[in-house]
């Protein structure tokens, strides 16, 4: 549900600011008011014998309410009950949902039973709102979900700019959304396949989008949606990437051919292939650019290789399946999905130790840390069908968040079929994740980090129930 930062009475009052009502209308239509002041003056008479009185003069004041709109008003649960008010005051009450004419700002109360209630502040120009009531003790906001192509991978936020790309490994390529309202910006086919995961510059002018049956990765113009080179790997199944800290190289995981490949951004050639663990997956870079982690699924591994002698160390084996990895903004610490043991490792990057810093959902994802550093957000599949998980199993996928300072939860997330990707927007603001099976993007709203711990671990305890279908 759309989060404001207003209340409606200032919604109200800023609305009113230039004209006074001598009462309010309470149906789905609008009055224009008028107001009108007179002002009539006259000069003072002289103490002559004649007598001379000035003309009177009158000023007129006319406001009036801006023109009125068409709005429209739909949401989930559709019968929630509604108040509308606009610069005229009570436009209408009753249940949802609602079209008719508004006038000005306009404020939206919606409230329904087993919900937590939400307000909406709308400006002049907007003529539609959805909205997706939380229920009790959610403590992220949803604002909105939208259909996407065949199998949405991975989704990211693209830097200084208002887009979220969208790649789809079901179907011709990427697409591009604008994250807030689900309008499309683009939808792009690449050759021959679908795509699996995104990366940006940091200022967004170069998008890298890597495709597994080719083994390939496009560089796309961030502006244009154009693709400007295919870069070969030189591996089998490419998957996750990662650029050096000066974006002259970029590193991906080969999930078939089990190596990395190290790939020169001037000349397009790949220098090197490094020879990882079983199916690398997720590629973690220092800072510095010395070092570089790889999550090895197969068996659960963290491999870490320094890239000046091309050397390694398996620090870790689990077992399990390995599958994303994270790190710090200063490099101290990397986060790692283990999906075969459902839980988050963390790694310290200055003494090698790994330690569990929370168990989480069936079959977590990806993961993605807040820009402060203090929340750790994973995305989980839920329990596989029994028969493939090409098909829905008998869990909805979830997201989980956790602080990082203490592994406890702070709120959690019952999605759709198969969650997973996942991403924060580089302002801390969004958090968007896809739904693989169900075609579907869905955004919230992320509030600050002491709403989120003063939550009480939001619905983490209730979500243990609401996850089962």
């Amino acid at each position: 549900m759309r989060s404001i930062l207003v209340s409606l009475s200032l919604v109200l009052m800023l609305g009113l600011a230039s004209c006074t009502s001598s009462g309010t209308e309470s149906s789905a239509g609008t009055t224009p008011l008028v107001e009108t002041a007179d002002t009539t003056a006259a000069t003072a008479p002289s103490t002559a014998t004649t007598t001379t009185t000035a003309a009177p003069t009158t000023t007129t004041t006319t406001t009036t309410l801006p023109p009125p709109r068409e709005l429209t008003v739909t949401g989930v649960p559709a019968e929630a009950q509604l108040l509308i008010s606009d610069a005229s005051g009570d436009v209408y009450r009753g249940p949802g949902p609602f079209t008719g004419p508004v006038s000005g700002p306009t404020a939206v109360e919606i409230e329904q039973a087993g919900y937590a209630t939400e307000t909406v502040a709308l400006g002049s120009d907007e003529t539609s709102v959805a909205y997706w009531l939380d229920p009790p003790g959610q403590v992220l906001d949803k604002i909105i979900e939208y259909p996407s192509g065949n199998a949405p991978k991975q989704v990211a936020f693209r830097p200084g700019h208002d887009e979220l790309w969208v790649t789809l490994l079901g179907g011709a390529g990427f697409e591009v959304y604008h994250p807030l309202t689900g309008e499309q910006v683009a939808a792009v086919d690449l050759p021959r396949a679908g795509s699996v995961e995104v990366i940006f510059t940091a200022d967004g002018a170069r998008a890298y989008i890597s495709q597994m049956e080719t083994a390939s990765v496009y560089e796309v113009d961030g502006d244009s949606k154009e693709v400007l080179r295919v870069l070969p790997t030189g591996g089998v199944w490419t998957k996750v990437m990662v650029l050096s800290p000066d974006e002259t190289t970029l590193w991906t995981s080969n999930w078939v051919s089990n190596d990395v490949s190290e790939i020169d951004l001037a000349t397009g050639e790949v220098r090197r292939l490094l020879r990882t663990v079983a199916t690398p997956r997720g590629l973690y870079l220092t800072p510095d650019g010395a070092n570089l982690f790889v999550a090895g699924f197969r068996d659960g591994e963290i491999q870490v290789f320094d890239l000046e002698s091309g050397t390694s160390d398996v620090l870790y084996r689990s077992g399990g399946a390995m599958r994303h990895l994270v790190g710090s903004a200063d490099g101290s610490t990397v986060y790692a999905s283990d999906m075969g043991r459902q839980v988050v490792l963390a790694v310290d990057t200055a003494t090698n130790e790994v330690t569990e810093l929370a168990a989480v959902d069936r079959n977590p994802n990806t993961i993605d840390l807040s820009p402060d550093g203090r929340v750790l957000y994973v995305s989980n599949r839920g329990r596989n069908n029994p028969q493939t998980y090409y098909r829905p199993g008998p869990e909805w996928g979830t997201v989980i968040a956790v602080d990082v300072a203490t592994g406890e939860y702070l709120d959690a997330i019952v999605g759709g079929n198969q969650t997973t990707g996942l991403d924060v927007s580089p302002d801390g603001e969004l958090l968007a994740y896809s739904d693989f099976l169900d075609d579907r993007i869905v955004v919230y709203r992320i509030p600050p980090y002491q709403e989120l711990l003063a939550g009480d671990g939001g619905r983490w305890e209730q979500h243990h129930t609401e996850k089962v279908k």
